[in-house]
């Protein structure tokens, strides 16, 4: 008995010995500043793989633009660069003034005189609360969640010390770190998306208008032409100012880029990812990268598609970022349905992705009662049928029926979609634990073909069936027509329904048995 219990010790303090020999390694070579080195990272780490569903909250002075608008108006959610236009920026060119301008004008005046700058200083916060917030996104199911940190605009939504424009100077808050808080503090990983690598750009509007003052270029960026894709050392030094300074202080564990991030240099990208992934190892924690466009690769972070995604199942883990409506706040704002944000979760899923949903707060902080209906809704799906969801993997196939994209990308949501009880999609938890989603209340019976004995998908006895959130017993058959399951009596959710089912698993013979089994 001792001399096991000293084998077992030494076996013991060996294994520490050997993980701690491993960090040191890991530790004692960061990664460089290029594509050899960054591509080794895990670029989609366990726990995003394992969550599926987070939230952002597309916020700050431009949803204070919007408030007063015309409902029956269409406006760009660009306000700082659209507020601008007033059809004659171009030389030689004459248009109408954007929806943009003509509110912008009415509501403030002259952008000459009343420009972006004036908008961030009607900036009033007073009904942000980051505990409701984060209540509410755990209340929907989602794993991760955080601000929009710096849009378009160029305005830090945190205590910045890179950028006088920041909330703490106006609004006298610091979402950032509130959020952190709050959303960490129930379970939740703390996510952050930036947006200013377009700011380039967006403000160039500014300048074509004129009205700029010089003391204000490190809001608007220093004068350039219009349509000027080419930055200035003093853009790329304050953008890396911001971002970095966002890292050290709140150590996000997923950080999100919107586009345009692909037309800087090199050098600033790889010097990024360098930095982030070797902060990652310092914080002794996962972290993670989503892009656009082609501003990294898959095998350095996570491939992003705004409001679409494949229409097939991809290798490596992606992201759908989405919005129930428009991005920021609009009056009398339309809302997609539970039922169409649900079944668009469960068809990203399928194929190995993930869903980063936008909240587009009222201009006080507030979140819209829609919203608050809708995320609730989400929620009491994801508590009945979320085994079917987190921590899922693609099964061999995404699904079977009638209703399928015609083709994977960006912006494919807006072709309508309707999907019915003879839409099925696939996860799996394991090689004998696998979820068939309806993706509509059945009818009396619920035939999935692909499941059917006739065709080589499924090559394993099932040994049970069961519908999630229900206890019911459920009937069923398979044959050469499909694995034909009825319907029960009592439905557990208003939307999608997913049956787990298990298997017995597949065996295979080792080379051993009876001698005479080898003669021949």
């Amino acid at each position: 008995m001792q001399l096991n219990l000293k084998i077992k010790l030494i076996s013991f303090f060996i294994s520490i010995c050997a993980c701690s020999i491993s960090n040191a390694q890991k530790k004692s070579k960061p990664y460089k500043e290029t594509w050899k080195s960054v591509n080794t990272v895990n670029a989609a780490p366990d726990w995003f793989k394992d969550a599926k569903f987070g939230i952002y909250t597309h916020w700050g002075p431009v949803s204070e633009a919007f408030d007063g608008a015309n409902p029956n108006k269409k406006y760009r959610g660009w306000h700082g660069m659209k507020m601008y236009d007033n059809g004659k920026l171009e030389k030689g060119v004459t248009n109408k003034p954007t929806t943009n301008y003509v509110h912008h004008t009415e509501k403030y005046g002259n952008p000459k005189k009343f420009g972006y700058k004036h908008v961030i200083e009607q900036f009033n916060p007073t009904a942000f609360n980051a505990k409701e917030w984060a209540e509410l996104f755990k209340l929907s199911g989602a794993k991760f969640a955080g601000p929009v940190a710096m849009h378009h605009d160029n305005f830090a939504m945190w205590n910045s010390k890179a950028t006088r424009w920041n909330s703490m100077n106006y609004g006298g808050i610091d979402p950032s770190a509130e959020l952190k808080k709050e959303l960490e503090s129930r379970g939740m990983k703390f996510m952050a998306s930036f947006h200013h690598a377009f700011t380039w750009q967006y403000f160039a509007t500014a300048h074509a208008y004129g009205g700029v003052d010089k003391k204000d270029y490190d809001l608007y960026t220093n004068p350039h032409e219009l349509n000027s894709e080419t930055p200035d050392k003093q853009f790329y030094k304050d953008w890396w100012a911001k971002l970095k300074e966002y890292i050290d202080v709140y150590q996000p564990d997923l950080i999100w880029f919107d586009w345009w991030l692909e037309n800087m240099t090199e050098e600033s990208r790889l010097k990024f990812l360098a930095y982030y992934y070797n902060k990652g190892i310092e914080w002794n924690k996962d972290v993670a990268v989503c892009y656009k466009e082609t501003t990294f690769n898959e095998d350095v972070a996570i491939k992003d598609y705004e409001r679409g995604r494949p229409n097939q199942p991809k290798k490596n883990a992606w992201l759908t970022d989405t919005s129930p409506g428009t991005w920021f706040y609009r009056p009398s704002a339309k809302f997609k349905t539970p039922n169409e944000l649900i079944d668009i979760l469960i068809d990203i899923v399928a194929k190995n992705g993930s869903m980063l949903l936008n909240v587009p707060p009222n201009p006080d902080g507030s979140i819209p009662k829609e919203m608050v209906d809708l995320l609730t809704e989400m929620g009491q799906w994801l508590n009945i049928n979320g085994d079917a969801i987190y921590g899922t993997r693609p099964w061999t196939i995404f699904g079977e029926g009638p209703t399928r994209l015609p083709e994977g990308g960006h912006k494919i949501e807006k072709i309508k979609i309707a999907y019915t009880n003879s839409d099925i999609r696939f996860t799996k938890k394991s090689d004998k634990e696998f979820y068939a989603i309806v993706m509509d209340a059945p009818g009396d019976e619920t035939v999935i073909k692909s499941l059917s004995k006739a065709i080589g998908v499924l090559n394993s006895k099932i040994t049970s069936i069961k519908l999630l959130g229900s206890d019911q017993k459920i009937v069923w058959e398979r044959n050469d027509k499909g694995l034909v399951i009825k319907t029960p009596k009592a439905l557990p959710s208003k939307y999608a329904h997913a049956y787990k089912i298990t298997l017995e698993g597949y065996t295979e013979n080792e080379i051993g048995g009876a001698v005479t089994a080898h003669v021949d």
